[in-house]
């Protein structure tokens, strides 16, 4: 019984004293393209939701699992305002939760995250024209991660274009 406590103490003691590892500097997005999916018909509606897909590229050959990302999709003030990243003019809209993330070698597979909450528009309106709505409003995407113990880091920021995306 005391060897299997040491060996269980050992392990804990070896995992808890892994290498920081300075997330924004070690992690790069790339490929990020984004718009908006259909999400089909709810309530006799016409239903789109923002979706961004990007795939992350690592610098270095350590392992960095576990990985998690908290994706928040926040929304923008009227067309033509320019608003800076973190400002006061974005709103919480959705945010999404990836528990793993992995690796194939230095990068991962393409990262698709679609918001549950979106936009609707009386059917038969096209989904092109919901998105020239005088209501409508632009959207941008945080992406947060974390490792191990570490805190959540922004690692990049990415406006959505007003477009349809195919399925």
């Amino acid at each position: 019984m005391r060897i299997l406590s040491a060996a269980l103490l050992l392990v804990l003691l070896t995992t808890g004293c892994s290498r920081p590892v300075d997330l924004k500097q070690v992690l790069q997005m790339a490929d990020v393209t984004g718009g908006y999916r259909d999400a089909g018909i709810l309530d006799g509606k016409n239903k789109l939701v923002p979706s961004v897909t990007f795939r992350l590229k690592k610098s270095i050959d350590d392992s960095i699992r576990p990985l998690s990302l908290n994706v928040v999709f926040k929304t923008l003030p009227a067309a033509g305002v320019a608003v800076p990243p973190g400002s006061p003019g974005e709103v919480d809209f959705d945010e999404t939760f990836v528990q793993s993330v992995a690796f194939d070698g230095n990068q991962t597979a393409p990262i698709v995250i679609q918001s549950k909450a979106g936009y609707t528009g009386d059917a038969p309106q096209s989904r092109a024209d919901m998105l020239k709505n005088s209501r409508f409003q632009d959207m941008r995407v945080h992406i947060f991660a974390k490792h191990s113990a570490s805190q959540w880091v922004e690692i990049g920021t990415f406006d959505i274009p007003r477009q349809v995306l195919a399925q």
